[in-house]
């Protein structure tokens, strides 16, 4: 469900390290909300990353 449905911004992969350096795999999740949103002149909810939302790509619904 982590996915934007503006940008499409979703999981990332990679790897944690330790001080040992021993290495383990970990995700990053990105900040998504759902949120009610005017899509094609409709109201409806959408998952929005905070950077779609702070950067004014969404128009909200009251």
């Amino acid at each position: 469900m982590a996915k934007c449905d503006i940008c499409g911004k979703g999981v990332t992969f990679g790897i944690k390290v330790s001080h040992s350096h021993r290495r383990s795999n970990r995700t990053w999740k990105p900040n998504v909300r759902r949120v009610k949103a005017i899509v094609n002149g409709k109201p409806c909810h959408i998952h929005a990353c905070t950077r779609c939302l702070r950067s004014g790509k969404v128009t909200r619904a009251i």
